[in-house]
């Protein structure tokens, strides 16, 4: 019996260790995309990053709300796995050939490339 009392407090210590250091952001990302289809696309590239808790998309806004442990990603590579699916972000481009295979009503208005 003392055992498993142990064997319990010892999970619960270490259970709650976890939980204090995991630091848990909610955070709004300008995404760039017309329709449900990227709304589908940005949202489940996303949701593949380690980390991530939540996503969601608002095509009207274009904002991405997304829910995250800091501890196991960051907000760049959130952003870096929508530029890799063909959508824009304030501090990442799409690779043009992503972009171009987009279905044609997910192609948004983009910014012209700067050039250094």
């Amino acid at each position: 019996m003392k055992t498993k009392a142990f064997y319990l407090s010892l999970f619960v210590f270490f259970f709650s260790l976890t939980t204090v250091f995991s630091q848990v952001i909610t955070e709004e990302i300008k995404v760039y995309g017309n329709c449900g289809m990227c709304e589908t696309r940005i949202e489940k590239a996303v949701k593949y990053v380690k980390g991530v808790k939540s996503a969601d998309w608002n095509k009207e806004s274009k904002v991405l709300e997304v829910t995250y442990d800091s501890t196991k990603t960051t907000s760049d590579k959130i952003q870096q796995a929508c530029a890799k699916v063909g959508h824009d972000t304030d501090l990442y481009r799409a690779k043009d050939e992503v972009y171009e295979s987009l279905h044609s009503c997910c192609k948004y208005e983009r910014a012209p490339v700067q050039k250094e």
